[in-house]
């Protein structure tokens, strides 16, 4: 209510200086007598209010008792010259011309201090037709979709392929996303993994894979590659183990030498093998080391195999040490127990520990139905682990099994 009586004082004030500017003028061109204009020299500074009214209407009365009667001079017969009038005329014309240059700095100033419109305000059908309302960022939400639109940063991760819906189910990742500025702290992690080798179509894998990557120091990122770098691992090899293995960057100095010095040590390999071990497989380098320690020790006591024999599986087939110990213990138990393989043989084929066991079964079944189930080297018609597991079925059937694939598919229907 306080604002609104301000406005109409301020309205006030200004109509009544528009009005007195306009009065003069009106005098002036009726060619008013000096003396009337002179009463209203004080137009400068105007009075408010009811003081205002007053004194209008004082002013209007002096004025027409100045109209109506004439000057002495005229009583007595004797006008005065108007070569003599004239410059006391003049001046107070020279007065009254400023009056509107004061009074626009005054107008001014009461525009600048008019409030904004308020919400209140009643304006027209056309202009609310007009009015464009952007949509309300949620406060929260379950799902970065809604985010999208208002974020510049997450706009281009989508560009880039990167997977929101994947990247949300991640700690914290989603709230990690939306506080980063896409030229301040993405624009130079994506330069960084352009550089370090990571492909333009593999940016958006990767950073769907590993976001925390954004939010980490770019001084450090680039410590972690030169350590990589002098330990002899070339530019395209740690390009594969930054692709293959997105959180390996995360990881500092220290721990990256201690998983390099761990697999040395614990498997007795020397330093080129431990550097092929990890770039075959590098998530050896970010994942847990008790189910590694785990699977060494399955390895030499429940299956038997000698430490000499586990540094071949090992090193051949490195996916042995992440796999599941339930899964490596039916393998092992099929195809040493019921198959008859030795361990000596397992070490020189331990791919067939990736095979999937009903894989193994299926076709050693039928290989022993036509009776050509031989694994010994010293036998006629050996058949190695590798051509059992590795090949496919139709190459199996007439290479190995020297039948047709129909009769593969009418065995396995008996089984």
């Amino acid at each position: 209510m306080s604002v609104w009586a301000r406005q109409v004082s301020r309205w006030c004030c200004l109509l009544n200086t528009a009005r007195a500017v306009e009065f003069t003028r009106r005098l002036r061109s009726r060619g008013c007598t000096a003396q009337a204009c002179r009463e209203f020299a004080p137009l400068a500074v105007l009075p408010a209010g009811k003081e205002a009214v007053l004194w209008r209407l004082q002013a209007c009365r002096r004025v027409s008792v100045g109209s109506c009667s004439p000057p002495d001079s005229a009583k007595d017969g004797s006008f005065s010259s108007a070569e003599s009038n004239l410059p006391s005329v003049q001046q107070e014309q020279a007065k009254a011309e400023t009056l509107p240059d004061l009074n626009a700095k005054i107008l001014d100033e009461d525009w600048d201090d008019i409030p904004p419109s308020s919400a209140l305000e009643v304006i027209s059908e056309e202009e609310a037709v007009q009015i464009i309302a952007e949509p309300l960022l949620p406060i929260q939400s379950s799902t970065l979709r809604d985010y999208v639109d208002h974020s510049e940063t997450l706009e281009k991760l989508v560009h880039l392929g990167v997977d929101l819906s994947q990247v949300e189910k991640r700690q914290k990742a989603g709230q990690l996303l939306l506080t980063l500025d896409f030229e301040k702290d993405v624009k130079k992690i994506l330069l960084f993994l352009k550089d370090v080798g990571v492909e333009d179509n593999q940016l958006g894998p990767f950073l769907t894979k590993n976001p925390y990557i954004l939010a980490e120091d770019l001084e450090a990122l680039e410590t972690r590659v030169a350590y990589l770098k002098s330990k002899k691992f070339g530019k395209s090899e740690i390009a594969q183990m930054v692709s293959r293995a997105p959180y390996l960057l995360l990881f500092s100095v220290e721990r990256l030498d201690n998983r390099l010095g761990f697999f040395k040590n614990e498997l007795g390999l020397s330093v080129k093998k431990t550097k092929d071990l990890v770039i075959r497989l590098p998530r050896l380098l970010t994942g847990k080391l008790e189910p590694v320690k785990e699977n060494l020790q399955v390895c030499q006591i429940e299956l038997g195999f000698q430490h000499n024999e586990i540094q071949q599986i090992v090193y051949k087939t490195p996916k042995i040490l992440t796999a599941s110990k339930k899964r490596l213990r039916q393998t092992f138990d099929y195809l040493h127990n019921i198959m008859g393989i030795p361990h000596h043989m397992l070490t020189r084929f331990p791919q067939v520990f990736n095979s999937k066991l009903l894989r193994i079964r299926e076709r050693h079944m039928f290989l022993a139905f036509l009776g050509r189930a031989q694994y010994d080297t010293a036998q006629p018609g050996y058949i190695s682990l590798d051509q059992l597991v590795s090949l496919p079925d139709e190459v199996f059937c007439t290479e190995i099994a020297k039948a047709s694939m129909q009769d593969f598919e009418n065995f396995l229907k008996t089984l």
